[in-house]
């Protein structure tokens, strides 16, 4: 049962809140979540399986809700909370906005933090062996030789850093970082530790600091999984001591697949292992040959196996079985016996290499922390021996799963081979499992002290089963869902209109059809927004449609043709301005996009979003529920489409007192079987269903 302090924490919070915001009105799904969110953490549903999955509506204020509903739980069994976001948007609205608005109505004190993995964070030792142009001096080993502009960023990077401009943050730098330099300073595991003098304040220890005395934590997906793949409380607090907030939980199974998917090249890896072969003597002499004399040999051995063997799958591999787009995929995850054996080999040799370079490692810390060798010495084959060890773990991941024989239950691993296009000649092998709910099951749902699920958009088709197989919630018994609609009044604020188009998306002619109707849908509309199912046919129709533009004095802008916050700071000029504005985009537009009120009242959605299996790993996926005797249409294609949609219409409607119409280009959703389903899913607009 809920304890009575923790009601009263609610209520003396909602209270506050009220005194707090002008204009505060009371949102009856707001309560109810909150409600549900506290029951179930205090284990009123199920005493252990303590997880609510919350479809919540635009408008309904999940984020508030998951504070009010979780801190006070938190805060009073000694608890602590991570929230884990897939968007930087929405981690500097937490971080920023939500919690410290909920530490000004909480009636008692909590800390709250954000946290970035490593890989965020810059190591200031490998900036400053970057910055050295003698190459016998060069610590850190770049593959080819950096160019001057290259150089010239680092030692930007490195003066500001040393003037306390820069804290380290790769987010915070002015300009993108590109990824190639990113990768020759960024901080690891290996050598970037606090056990080290030159450490102990780098960006990432002083971003740490904090970490373990926070009651909050604002996380994002690939550090969640970064953490429990590790097997938990490494990065993050113990998941038996933490109750997760997963928003934005759409996203979470595919950065799971990402995590738990390998590749490597074979030409490059092979030109590392090489430099690795040529350093290893200087760095098991710093390790002290009596020592580390055996790890020496035994690391030169298995490198003297893999160079050959890297080159001679490079060499068996059939060109004639590469398709258009340089993908070689193996059918049912199967190889051939000849790359089997191939894979058992390099599995065990660069296990072999990881374990003897990790021992030598480990001796050079040893005599650097001891002070038997110079800190500069040190510090400098820590750095490059933490390099190659990034790098021989990635390649023992690589192979150990494609050695790994497929299972007699559940789905095979995607297994394929990619022309490198960086590389001629050479080839990149790639690995990723279907299916990974399982993994999130048994790492994360099974040992969290509770789970809170939230989106705007988890249902497909209405219903939250696809969600579930995907994100592993198998104890769907014990699991509370709910799905709170909008408090939007859809039917009477927006329209949905379906035109009487002649041809279907899939016909030839239908990008010339889309230049044709495009302009009437248009006409008269101050804000516009256009989401199309390719660049390729968004850039086509932009080129048709120009010339109209200019003679009517639209101002179309194309994502892409400059950053995404550019364009839509010229989109909101041109709205205040009065001036009509049309956005085209993607996808990537059809969510996270925030145009409220006048900033977005003609959205047109020109085919519903289905997505085209071309991936490996979407094909391999179609393949396998084909092989269970499933239809891969109707279980991935359209639960996928629904959703997609869902979130392309979310666009429209962004406040309770915004207007509008939704024009959907794609008459598949009256014409076709699975059309209706669709169509239902969406919010209850008004529709208008035209005829020719």
């Amino acid at each position: 049962m809920l304890h009575s302090q923790i009601k009263s924490d609610i209520k003396q919070c909602y209270e506050n809140l009220g005194a707090q915001l002008d204009n505060f009105i009371p949102r009856r799904a707001q309560n109810y979540l909150v409600a549900e969110i506290a029951k179930t953490l205090a284990g009123e549903y199920h005493p252990k399986h303590r997880m609510l999955v919350a479809e919540a509506g635009t408008g309904i204020g999940k984020s508030l809700a998951y504070l009010l509903g979780g801190i006070p739980f938190a805060l009073f069994n000694n608890k602590k909370i991570l929230i884990s976001t897939a968007t930087v948007a929405l981690q500097e609205q937490l971080i920023n906005k939500d919690l410290p608005l909920f530490n000004q109505i909480f009636p008692k004190e909590f800390s709250f933090i954000l946290a970035k993995g490593r890989q965020r964070y810059c190591c200031t030792h490998k900036l400053e062996a970057c910055c050295i142009t003698d190459k016998d001096q060069q610590v850190v080993l770049w593959e080819e030789k950096p160019k001057k502009s290259d150089l010239e960023l680092l030692k930007r990077m490195l003066k500001a850093s040393e003037a306390q401009k820069w804290d380290g943050d790769r987010d915070s730098w002015p300009t993108a970082i590109p990824n190639h330099i990113w990768q020759q300073i960024v901080a690891d595991k290996h050598s970037c530790h606090a056990g080290l003098p030159k450490h102990r304040s780098c960006p990432f220890a002083k971003a740490r600091e904090h970490l373990e005395k926070a009651d909050v934590i604002v996380a994002n997906h690939a550090l969640l999984m970064a953490d429990i793949e590790l097997g938990g409380g490494i990065i993050l607090p113990e998941p038996e001591q933490t109750i997760y907030v997963i928003d934005e939980a759409h996203h979470l199974p595919q950065v799971a697949r990402d995590f738990s998917s390998a590749a490597a090249s074979l030409k490059g890896a092979a030109n590392w292992l090489e430099k690795l072969n040529q350093s290893v003597g200087k760095l098991a002499e710093l390790a002290d040959y009596k020592k580390s004399g055996r790890f020496q040999t035994a690391l030169n051995e298995t490198i003297a196996h893999l160079i050959p063997s890297l080159r001679q799958i490079a060499a068996n591999i059939d060109p004639a079985q590469f398709n258009k787009d340089g993908i070689y995929r193996f059918e049912h995850g199967e190889l051939p016996e000849w790359l089997v054996e191939e894979a058992k080999s390099c599995k065990e040799a660069s296990k072999k290499a990881l374990q003897s370079l990790g021992k030598v490692h480990d001796l050079i810390a040893e005599r650097t922390k001891d002070n038997e060798i110079l800190p500069r010495l040190g510090e400098q084959a820590l750095a490059e021996s933490g390099f190659y060890l990034q790098r021989l773990e990635n390649l023992e991941k690589v192979w150990t799963l494609m050695a790994q024989p497929n299972k007699d239950k559940g789905a095979p691993l995607a297994r394929w081979i990619e022309k490198n296009p960086e590389r001629e000649g050479d080839y990149i092998i790639e690995v990723s499992p279907l299916e990974v709910g399982y993994r999130l099951d048994q790492l994360l749902w099974s040992r969290a002290a509770g789970s809170i699920l939230v989106s705007a958009t988890l249902r497909a088709l209405n219903q939250f089963d696809y969600f579930c197989r995907q994100a592993g919630i198998f104890e769907k018994d014990s699991t509370r869902f709910l799905a709170l609609a909008s408090p939007f009044d859809y039917p009477n604020n927006a329209r949905l209109v379906i035109p009487a188009m002649q041809l279907e998306p899939q016909a030839d002619k239908f990008t010339d059809l889309l230049i044709k109707t495009l302009p009437e849908y248009l006409e008269g509309e101050k804000s516009s927004l256009v989401l199309f199912s390719s660049y390729w046919q968004m850039n086509k129709v932009a080129e048709e449609l120009r010339p109209l533009m200019k003679k009517n004095k639209w101002e179309l802008l194309i994502q892409g043709e400059e950053s995404r916050n550019l364009t839509l700071k010229k989109h909101k000029e041109n709205c205040q301005k009065g001036k009509a504005s049309i956005l085209f985009g993607t996808g990537s537009f059809s969510e996270g996009l925030d145009l409220p009120g006048d900033l977005l009242t003609n959205l047109i959605i020109t085919k519903i979003p289905f997505a085209v299996p071309t991936s490996p790993v979407e094909e391999a996926h179609a393949e396998y529920i084909e092989s269970r005797g499933g239809n891969p249409f109707m279980q991935i294609s359209v639960p996928e489409a629904s959703k997609k949609l869902i979130q392309s219409a979310g666009r429209l409607l962004r406040k309770e007192q915004d207007s509008g119409r939704v024009v959907l280009l794609d008459r598949r959703v009256i014409s076709r079987r699975y059309g209706k389903a669709l169509l239902d899913s969406l919010p209850p607009f008004k529709r208008v269903i035209e005829y020719s």
